[in-house]
């Protein structure tokens, strides 16, 4: 009892501490404390005690500052799209929203470089950008902060052309877990200079430090952008097709994936007429219109090696962002094909020499559990996203949809990948961590420790 009541006092006065700084941008509403408790992954809400709406890096060096002495946990958050439970406040503590540091600090376009809070979301941005000729290509499919996908590693549709947010974070500005603020990196497209704590921070999720302003890597917007879809006979000759692609260094910007059950889901949730319920990809070329039409011209003589049919290819912006926001909202439309079920989503990435293979037994793996699960990928570099619907009541379900989810991450690691190519680890995928790096996480963990002594930063992710 003597600890509890040591514990309710403690809150007390961090609470009170918190407010005299802030005043009534920290919130203990109940509503604004459950908000901030759970991202768009299948979890269970984890409240945080309390919010705050931060301002500026200062402002989030003193608030964490006031948790170091008490003691108290912090959680970053930026939009809340996040899938692996990242955000949610397992051990209670402080949830400090980013979303009101949304400030634009510079764009040097002569150096292809911005700088930007980490608040600012990537729809944002590339909004900003539009009338300069440069744009940031980093696209989860989501609207997300650029603080998120900084912590997450985000990559997605445009990571086979231009990498992750790992090639295209130049420099950080973080707070430490004490609560002093430091700076990373810088605008020089390489440094030789000591360790290189960007890439470090960069995909920690909040466990070492909490990111308040990025330097990123910008690019032109190309002269010419074509799309393209096809569609195939089966899984097997979609994915060949890919492997082909890749092998022959066709420059391809987007390569998307998406299986018979997620067409279907696309084709009735995105009315996508004059389309087919069979595999299917969607392909994007950059470049000069004479480049962009080649690459496409290449793609079609491999697709029609392996049945491909109905490839057509448009440089009309309506008709490409048609196909692109079907794509963006192929989750929504998954969950849509049984709106009454509930929906876990999981991600895994192989050498694309495995791609086929891992997808063709995963989709058997499924379908010999009668579940429902769409796949889509982005699998020009060997990523793919399968969700699975089930009953959340059904504790025989969720079982069959659990060990799914460990068979495929098992899959993954033993054919040389990873059990997740950008959802990041979070709550959700700490054992396969430990399977796929075995004593390196006691190396992390010892890194935990030495930035975080105390265990404040996002605990319960990553680390166990």
């Amino acid at each position: 009892m003597a600890s509890q009541t040591a514990q309710i006092r403690d809150l007390t006065d961090v609470t009170a501490a918190l407010t005299d700084a802030f005043g009534d941008r920290l919130s203990t509403a109940e509503s604004i404390r459950d908000h901030h408790g759970h991202g768009e992954g299948w979890f269970a809400s984890n409240p945080p005690d309390m919010v705050l709406f931060a301002r500026s890096t200062e402002e989030v060096a003193q608030a964490m500052r006031i948790c170091a002495a008490h003691a108290l946990p912090v959680i970053p958050y930026g939009t809340g799209t996040s899938l692996e439970g990242h955000i949610n406040a397992v051990k209670g503590g402080l949830s400090i929203d980013l979303s009101q540091m949304d400030a634009i600090l510079e764009v040097n376009g002569e150096d292809l470089d911005c700088r930007v809070q980490a608040g600012v979301t990537r729809e944002q941005l590339n909004d900003y950008l539009r009338d300069t000729g440069l744009f940031f290509p980093i696209d989860p499919g989501a609207n997300a902060s650029l603080g998120g996908m900084t912590a997450t590693r985000a990559s997605g549709t445009n990571a086979v052309r231009y990498g992750t947010m790992r090639e295209n974070v130049l420099g950080l500005t973080v707070v430490t877990a004490e609560g002093r603020i430091i700076r990373t990196g810088g605008r020089a497209r390489k440094s030789a200079a000591g360790y290189d704590l960007t890439r470090l921070f960069v995909g920690s999720e909040g466990t070492l430090g909490i990111v308040t302003e990025i330097q990123l890597r910008l690019y032109g917007i190309p002269e010419s952008i074509t799309s393209a879809v096809c569609q195939y006979p089966d899984l097997e000759s979609a994915v060949n097709t890919v492997i082909l692609a890749i092998q022959s260094g066709i420059p391809v910007a987007r390569i998307e994936l998406l299986d018979a059950v997620q067409m279907k889901a696309c084709i009735q949730y995105s009315n996508l007429e004059g389309y087919e319920e069979k595999p299917t990809l969607f392909f994007e070329f950059h470049g000069t219109t004479a480049g962009a039409e080649e690459q496409a011209e290449q793609v079609r003589a491999i697709s029609d090696e392996f049945g491909g049919s109905a490839f057509a290819w448009t440089a009309q912006v309506e008709d490409r962002n048609r196909l692109w926001k079907a794509r963006h909202n192929a989750y929504f439309a998954a969950k849509a094909l049984d709106p009454t079920k509930s929906a876990l989503t999981t991600d895994v990435c192989v050498p694309i020499s495995r791609l086929a293979e891992c997808i063709l037994e995963t989709k058997q793996d499924a379908d010999a559990e009668g579940l429902t699960a769409p796949i889509v990928g982005h699998v020009g570099d060997g990523n793919f996203h399968m969700l699975l619907l089930f009953d959340a009541d059904d504790r025989a379900a969720q079982a069959r949809v659990h060990d799914l989810v460990g068979r495929l991450n098992d899959r993954a690691i033993t054919m040389g990948g990873t059990c997740t190519g950008e959802h990041g680890i979070g709550m959700g995928k700490i054992k396969y961590l430990e399977r796929e790096h075995g004593e390196a996480v006691e190396l992390m963990r010892t890194l935990k420790t030495a930035f975080d002594p105390q265990g404040i930063l996002n605990p319960g992710k990553i680390i166990s």
